[in-house]
């Protein structure tokens, strides 16, 4: 093994690392901003005896392991949550390194795996609570701005492709939530997709409605089979499409343009446009041709 491949494997293993200890500040998040509690100030607790977790305990999902679930304290269940949002997080941010190429592109890297942790947050603090944290929100529109600052030679995309991205999803959604009276979806689903969008594109926010729309079809569909009950939170779903469109929205787009045929349509509406302002600037330049003449002829 050279030096150069064991650089790579190092890299890659402090990136898991660095997720699993985000991952474990998750967690926190999650538990705590729905009860508008201190990120910080609050050591972490066991919720049945309330005793402080040792500092030996809170080596992420290595700690939960160890102990297999159970409190060092008092033995009550931990639930395995606390592991997989800290596994979940620190897989997203290997891939996300990864299809990025996070070792040359590391800003463009950071910036989505920074997403993904807050759609985390997103996804099961709604689950949990049916709410979207604001702050999240809020911080999702500040990567967007980020993004474009400093990786628009990366992206490719515009000022005006972010702005339309920001209106182009969430203006409808607040239509729809506008109409139902918040039955159909909450406002917090519209602050999500637009600063999604705001990160995404025009593009992207739409693959990411897409995805979000099929998924939740589908895990509402299951929800009502098992309990009867319609009424489902749609910011996980939503999750879920706007992380598939911020690694795979040019792929999942061009892919849908063929396979509906708005590609080939796109195609000929742009050989029209060429053809009728081809025909366009004949016409005008035939008629500055007549006007010169009739002018040398009168002079």
């Amino acid at each position: 093994m050279d030096n150069l491949t064991l650089s790579y494997i190092l890299i890659y293993v402090f990136v898991f690392i660095f997720g699993a200890c985000i991952g474990s500040f998750l967690n926190v998040c999650i538990y705590r901003l729905p009860k508008n509690e201190s990120l910080i100030k609050r050591n972490s607790h066991c919720m049945t005896c309330g005793e402080p977790i040792k500092r030996r305990d809170l080596i992420p999902i290595v700690s939960w392991c160890i102990l297999r679930g159970k409190c060092r304290s008092c033995g009550a269940k931990i639930s395995a949550r606390y592991t997989i949002v800290e596994t979940l997080n620190a897989l997203l941010y290997l891939w996300v390194f990864y299809h990025f190429n996070g070792i040359f592109n590391p800003l463009r890297a950071a910036l989505v795996c920074l997403l993904f942790s807050a759609l985390i947050v997103v996804f099961f603090m709604d689950w949990d609570t049916q709410l979207i944290n604001t702050y999240v929100v809020i911080f999702i529109g500040l990567l967007g701005v980020a993004e474009y600052i400093f990786c628009k030679d990366q992206t490719g995309l515009t000022l005006k492709s972010h702005l339309i991205g920001f209106f182009i999803v969430s203006v409808p959604l607040l239509i729809i939530c506008l109409i139902t009276h918040e039955k159909a979806m909450g406002m917090g689903d519209v602050y999500l997709m637009a600063a999604a969008g705001l990160f995404l594109g025009m593009q992207g926010a739409l693959v990411a409605l897409l995805i979000g729309l099929i998924t939740g079809s589908i895990g509402g569909l299951i929800q009502k089979h098992r309990s009867g009950d319609s009424v489902f939170a749609f910011g996980p779903y939503l999750s879920i499409g706007i992380a598939v469109a911020a690694l795979y929205s040019e792929q999942i787009g061009s892919w849908y343009m063929d396979f509906t045929g708005l590609n080939e349509m796109m195609n000929e509406a742009m050989l029209i446009i060429r053809e009728l302002h081809k025909f366009r600037s004949l016409i005008l330049r035939n008629f500055f041709a007549q006007k010169i003449l009739l002018i040398e002829v009168f002079c």
